[in-house]
C-alpha cells in the first residue's frame, strides 16, 4: 500500500519522488555549471514549520525560477549552507512543496504536464487567458486547492502573475494570507531572465550570476491588517514596489525593457 500512497491531489508519491529526482539531475547544471546560483537564507528554510508556509517571489521565467527553488529548498533541508552542491539531497526530497501556475500553461505539452505532476496547483487566471485580457470570477476550487496545499505543506506563488517586472501584485494573494494565515516567506530572485528563455526551459546565455535571497518570514497582523497594507508589505519584501524604480537610472530601465521585449514571441529582430 505504501508504494501507491497519494498526496491530497491524488498524485502517487513514489512517482512524484522519482520525477523530482530525475528533473533535479537534469537541471542541476543550469544553476551550478553553465551558470552560478548565489544563495542567501538557507537557515530560514530549516527553521520553517512543515506545513502552512507560503513563499512569495518576483517572477522572471515560467519554470526556471520554481525549479531553482526546489533545488535550494531541498538542499537547505539536507544541511547545505547557501549551496546546492552534492546532488544527494535529491534522493529523499520534500514531497509536499507545491507551486501556483496558470492552468493553460501546465496543459500545453507533455513536459509541462510532467512538471505539473511534480507539484503544480493549476489555476485559471482571472485577468489573462491564451494571450488575451479577460475578466472572470475567481474559481472557488482554485482557492480550495491552494488551501489544501497549504494544509499539506509549502506553497510557492508569484503574486504579480506575470514575468514582466514592476507590475502590481494581485489581491488574491493577500486574501489567501488573511484567510489561511500562513507563514509568509519572501524570496527575491535575479539573473534568471538573462540566463533562460521566457519559459525557463532553454539556457539562453552561460556564465550568468543568478541569485536567490530567502528573507525572514514577514510579521503580519492577519486579523487587523488591510488587504492593501499586506500587498504593500509584499511589494517591498520582494522588491517590486514602485519606489524601487527611483534608484534605477532611465538608461538602465530602458535597456531592461528593451531586453524584455526581445523575449516576446511577436518580436522580430533585424
Amino acid at each position: 500500500m505504501g508504494l501507491f500512497k497519494e498526496n491530497p491531489f491524488g498524485h502517487i508519491l513514489f512517482l512524484k519522488r522519482w520525477l523530482i529526482r530525475i528533473a533535479g539531475m537534469m537541471t542541476h547544471s543550469r544553476y551550478k555549471g553553465f551558470n552560478t546560483l548565489e544563495i542567501e537564507g538557507s537557515q530560514v528554510i530549516r527553521d520553517l514549520p512543515d506545513t502552512n508556509v507560503l513563499f512569495v517571489s518576483n517572477h522572471q521565467t515560467y519554470f526556471a525560477d520554481v525549479v531553482a527553488m526546489f533545488h535550494v529548498f531541498n538542499a537547505s533541508l539536507k544541511g547545505r549552507d547557501d549551496s546546492i552542491k552534492n546532488l544527494a539531497y535529491l534522493w529523499n526530497p520534500k514531497l509536499n512543496i507545491y507551486y501556483v501556475a496558470a492552468k493553460e500553461t501546465m496543459k500545453k505539452s507533455l513536459l509541462t504536464k510532467i512538471l505539473a505532476y511534480a507539484g503544480s496547483i493549476s489555476i485559471e487566471r482571472t485577468w489573462r487567458a491564451d494571450g488575451q485580457n479577460v475578466n472572470r470570477q475567481v474559481k472557488f476550487s482554485d482557492i480550495s486547492n491552494i488551501a489544501k496545499a497549504l494544509d499539506d505543506g509549502w506553497v510557492i506563488t508569484f503574486p504579480q502573475g506575470t514575468t514582466t517586472p514592476w507590475k502590481p501584485l494581485r489581491k488574491g494573494t493577500a486574501h489567501i494570507i488573511k484567510r489561511y494565515k500562513p507563514v509568509v516567506v519572501p524570496v527575491v530572485i535575479d539573473g534568471f531572465r538573462r540566463s533562460f528563455d521566457k519559459k525557463g526551459l532553454r539556457v539562453k546565455k552561460k556564465g550568468i550570476l543568478q541569485s536567490m535571497q530567502i528573507k525572514a518570514p514577514l510579521e503580519i497582523d492577519y486579523e487587523n491588517e488591510s488587504i492593501d497594507s499586506i500587498l504593500e508589505k509584499l511589494e517591498y519584501a520582494i522588491e517590486q514596489h514602485p519606489s524601487f524604480l527611483k534608484v534605477i537610472s532611465k538608461e538602465e530601465l530602458a535597456a531592461y525593457e528593451a531586453d524584455h521585449q526581445k523575449r516576446r514571441y511577436s518580436y522580430k529582430g533585424n
